[in-house]
């Protein structure tokens, strides 16, 4: 399914010109070898693109298109006319004269095959260059010597005749169709992809961009051991795909990884995602909704309202009617040393994909402080709220991102292990000692609202987007006593540096039968220390209010013993609530 969609795209992808046709590649080429008519190196020619990486401006190499080139894990396997000193120069910085030498002769005989018939002056020259050249010499040779150590750093060249790159000369173009043609011939079957009879590739070419692969790249499709094997079918030959297909399948997803600013990254997971007719606004939309910025908070709410008007997207930011039934295909992959694993691959009509977001933001929607201005958390932001924010690595979870992403898009049940996750996360917190206000974070609590609202048939009148002063629930009020209790400190104590969530808020959420009492015990000593008479009043009514919406309990108090998971996130939603209200008053008093 994953093989047949990137077929489908690739196909689409061709016919606008966006990719190459099979047989072709492009390649980032550092340095073009000029040759004369006999085939003498007579010039180096630096090739340089700029490369703009956000405000950075830096100079790469140039991307070139050139024959197909290989997929090289060990061995020696020349390219055609595109390749490192190894085989163009025969020499290389590993120290491994014999190494490079084999390179040389190897990329000697092929250039010499494939051109055997062919008598274009630049194939003549090519031929006349591999003929002449002695490897041995490369180090001491004038053109050489001002770029040798940057050439011999792994950078690719090809070669050039009369100020055109050989393989644009139309006589060598056919000669390397002939050779792949034949090539191609060595085992025929059915491919599992396009279901047609045609030949199968033993080695798929490498996905590369991938983040955390192999510079080289790495596959998604491969066997490199008999325990992987079957019916003594070895290497690829054991899932027969095309060689057509191969190169279709791969083409787009380099394509797709190669844009930065329409896929992204969560956790080790690239997020890359396509419309099947190919409309590249489909993917402009998805990125910015999918992962929303202070940037574009309007745009994917504008995105959101045409929805619930059950219209398509025709947006001034986009230029282009979106389709809600376009099929959209969404796929994660992830580096596993030279392989690629799949994390998830989801597929439905564009329409549903954007209302399963819409829903997910819903539902972690919350009140936040007035210093928050992202009304739309990403996946991104959201799985940040499961980091330890002191660590250096700050990636959350592999696995477990994957597995949220995929439940958003999907309109799934969200993953335990993301709600144990922020549990332990705010247990984990307690001893932060910075921004004390914040550490049940806005994203926290939404995600805890969130979590319940979908995965449990917990209290609704519990998660709701802000403070519900009428709820009775014990967990969600004993929540809202204890940010009471914390203020009634804090007013007591101005700049205190810790409070009693520093040392009681983890047990107090999980034992609140045993903690309570020891806090409203606390509280009379810091209410006695309160100047104003009116406000000890305003706080003993507070907590008879609240205590007055909690029943007795079996052992004769009005505390539950001890919460379960669920009523534990009820319990840091009526702390967050609680602590929200109090701020927002103070926020429109100082405004007033």
């Amino acid at each position: 399914m994953i093989l047949q969609s990137l077929v489908r795209y690739y196909e689409i992808l061709a016919e606008k010109g966006k990719v190459e046709q099979p047989g072709w590649c492009k390649a980032k080429v550092s340095f073009a070898l000029e040759l004369s008519e006999k085939g003498e190196l007579i010039g180096v020619l630096p090739l340089k693109d700029k490369d703009e990486r956000g405000k950075k401006v830096a100079w790469g190499p140039k991307e070139i298109r050139v024959p197909q080139m290989l997929t090289r894990s060990s061995g020696v396997a020349a390219n055609f006319l595109c390749d490192n000193t190894s085989y163009f120069l025969g020499t290389d910085a590993k120290g491994k004269p014999e190494r490079s030498l084999e390179c040389f002769e190897c990329a000697k005989e092929k250039h010499l095959e494939i051109l055997k018939n062919t008598d274009s002056p630049a194939a003549e020259a090519v031929k006349a260059y591999f003929e002449t050249w002695n490897p041995g010499q490369a180090s001491e040779n004038p053109v050489l010597q001002p770029h040798l150590d940057e050439m011999m750093a792994g950078a690719n060249l090809v070669f050039l005749w009369k100020g055109r790159y050989v393989q644009e000369d139309s006589e060598v173009q056919n000669a390397w169709e002939s050779y792949r043609q034949q090539d191609e011939q060595e085992a025929e079957g059915i491919c599992l992809v396009t279901g047609k009879r045609s030949s199968i590739a033993r080695i798929h070419s490498n996905i590369k961009g991938l983040q955390g692969a192999q510079s080289s790249g790495a596959a998604l499709v491969s066997f490199n051991a008999p325990a992987f094997e079957s019916y003594g079918k070895e290497q690829s030959y054991n899932a027969p795909v095309g060689n057509y297909a191969v190169y279709a399948y791969t083409t787009a997803l380099n394509y797709l990884l190669k844009d930065r600013k329409k896929m992204s990254y969560v956790g080790d997971t690239a997020v890359v995602y396509w419309a099947e007719n190919g409309k590249e606004v489909y993917r402009s939309v998805f990125a910015a909704v999918s992962e929303p910025v202070s940037d574009n908070q309007e745009l994917v709410h504008g995105v959101f309202h045409n929805l619930e008007l059950g219209r398509a997207v025709d947006l001034e930011a986009v230029q282009d009617k979106l389709d809600p039934e376009q099929k959209f295909c969404i796929l994660g992959i992830a580096p596993n040393a030279a392989r690629i694993a799949v994390r998830f691959f989801y597929t439905d009509s564009f329409g549903n994909i954007l209302r399963h977001l819409k829903e997910h933001y819903d539902r972690m929607e919350i009140v936040r402080p007035a210093t928050d201005t992202l009304r739309y958390l990403g996946v991104w932001r959201m799985m940040q709220e499961t980091v330890n924010q002191k660590s250096k690595d700050k990636k959350p979870a592999a696995g477990l991102t994957a597995q949220v992403y995929q439940s958003i898009i999907s309109g799934g049940r969200y993953p335990d292990g993301l709600y144990q996750a922020v549990l332990g996360r705010i247990r984990a917190d307690q001893d932060n000692s910075d921004q004390r206000i914040y550490k049940i974070t806005r994203g926290k609590a939404a995600v805890i609202k969130a979590y319940l609202l979908r995965n449990t048939s917990y209290e609704r009148e519990v998660l709701t987007v802000a403070l519900n002063e009428d709820c009775k629930i014990p967990a969600y009020v004993a929540g809202r006593v204890f940010a009471v209790l914390e203020e009634i400190q804090e007013k007591a104590n101005p700049g205190i540096n810790s409070t009693i969530k520093d040392r009681y808020f983890n047990s107090a959420c999980a034992t609140p039968g045993v903690v309570f009492p020891i806090l409203m015990k606390l509280k009379n000593s810091h209410i006695r220390k309160l100047e104003s008479k009116g406000m000890r009043i305003y706080f003993e009514q507070k907590l008879t209010e609240l205590e007055g919406k909690l029943e007795i309990q079996e052992d004769g108090t009005i505390w539950p013993r001890r919460l379960s998971l669920e009523e534990q996130g009820a319990f840091i939603l009526g702390y967050y609530h609680q602590t929200q209200k109090r701020y927002e008053k103070k926020e429109k008093g100082e405004q007033e």
